[in-house]
């Protein structure tokens, strides 16, 4: 199975190459999970971290993902670097591809700029979330923690719920489950739809019960408030009483439904906090997941030579 130089979204990934990731991220999360977890796989690769806005997880999962496979792994910290000098965003790109770099993760709140960055760099660039764009490392992550738990993704009911419009994870997450003949709906207020939803082929809602009816995964997202100029909804306890997913609300989804969310959470806002630690919640397992699919990423980028 071959890769492109880069990760920079879900659209220009086939199926097979889906299957190939997810496969070899059963096999990392096998390591990750042992007492001694290193693996010689990117000995003597440099994997570098670039986020323009802040992240707990994506980075730091990206960053345990190559220094658990013996990469030199190392974090530009944006606050106290030259872009606040002036720096462009490609000449930043470009001195650290110069010191040797095999891969460059990249977080930017402009839609595109990692592949931008990938027009002007030797190294492999791996979008770790670009704008309203995509995520598509979550994207993946989310599947490999539905094919845990349900077998596979053909025939399953997704309903993600929550602020739709900014959600680069559900774009990339429609992209990924569409490709595998998943059924996608979701549902949140119309002010936090985007425009023509339908088109990405999925079903949308602004009443959260329907979407939930007979749903296989309940996936909830955060309200984005940093990414909104204006006030989209009255507030948050209002949101919550309509929108939330709660105990009452899960029951019309399957029985056996499992509950997802790609974090930080707000407990009793988008999700319970008794949800949150259900038992059929594998919420903290997506962060594991996460891991163990980021080092199957780095390590299938960097196994031939570019």
């Amino acid at each position: 199975m071959t890769f492109e130089k880069d990760l920079l979204g879900i659209k220009n990934l086939s199926v097979d190459q889906i299957n190939e990731i997810l496969k070899n991220a059963k096999i990392m999360k096998t390591l990750l999970q042992q007492n001694n977890k290193k693996g010689p796989h990117l000995q003597g690769k440099s994997v570098i971290t670039l986020f323009y806005e802040n992240s707990t997880r994506t980075r730091l999962s990206f960053e345990l993902a190559s220094k658990y496979l013996s990469a030199n792994a190392a974090n530009v910290a944006v606050a106290s670097s030259s872009v606040q000098k002036g720096e462009s965003l490609i000449d930043t790109a470009r001195t650290i591809d110069m010191m040797g770099t095999d891969v460059l993760i990249i977080r930017h709140s402009s839609a595109g700029a990692p592949h931008l960055v990938a027009q002007n760099v030797d190294a492999s660039v791996i979008n770790a979330g670009d704008g309203m764009n995509e995520h598509p490392t979550q994207a993946l992550l989310d599947a490999f923690t539905m094919v845990e738990k349900k077998g596979k993704l053909e025939g399953l009911k997704v309903a993600i719920v929550g602020d739709i419009l900014h959600s680069r994870v559900a774009r990339s997450n429609i992209y990924l489950l569409n490709k595998f003949g998943a059924e996608v709906v979701v549902a949140g207020p119309s002010t936090l739809m985007p425009y023509e939803i339908e088109k990405l082929g999925v079903k949308a809602y602004t009443d959260v019960e329907k979407a939930l009816k007979n749903a296989d995964v309940v996936m909830g997202l955060r309200i984005q408030l940093e990414r909104q100029k204006t006030g989209l909804f009255p507030s948050i306890d209002e949101y919550s009483e309509i929108f939330g997913v709660n105990d009452e609300r899960l029951k019309l989804a399957k029985e056996d439904a499992i509950i997802m969310h790609p974090g930080p959470v707000n407990r009793g806002v988008e999700i319970s906090s008794s949800l949150y630690d259900h038992e059929r919640s594998f919420i903290d397992e997506q962060v594991q997941n996460g891991v163990a699919v980021r080092m199957a990423v780095l390590y299938l980028l960097t196994r031939k030579e570019k």
